[in-house]
Parts: C-alpha cells; structure tokens; sequence
C-alpha cells in the first residue's frame, strides 16, 4: 500500500497501549486494530485529529507515503 500506517511505533515511543488510546478517542479496539495493521481503506479526519492530539504527535508521524502510487507499482518507469 502506498501509505504505511507507523501507528504502532508511535504508541510504543509515547508508552500508550492500544487499549488507552482507543478510550480516549472514543473506537473500539478492532477498529484501531485495522488502522494499525494498515488494512484500513479510509479513516476519518477527526480520528486522525485525536490520535494527534492524545499521542501528541503529528500527521506525518503516524501514516508515511512510500512514493508509490497505490495498485499501480509499474506506474513508474
């Protein structure tokens, strides 16, 4: 996928749990889980708005473009 969800890194360096975070942003834990997995095919701005907010980190921290274009790798050439 062409955005790398580094979600996982950010609560380990923050010393958060998954289950933490979920009560303060108000998802259920399988719904974090398919973010964090990478498996999510959309998220909401304001979910991204409180991880930020209670991770105290930045957009860029938490999902990376890996300069591909999604389901098209031989785009480049």
């Amino acid at each position: 996928m062409a955005i790398r969800v580094c979600l996982e890194e950010v609560l380990k360096a923050r010393g958060m749990t998954s289950k933490e975070l979920c009560a303060k942003i108000g998802i259920t834990e399988a719904n974090l889980s398919v973010l964090r997995s990478g498996k999510a095919k959309g998220v909401r701005f304001g979910t991204i708005n409180k991880i930020c907010y209670y991770l105290g980190c930045d957009v860029g921290d938490i999902l990376k473009f890996d300069g591909n274009l999604e389901g098209d790798d031989d785009e480049k050439e």
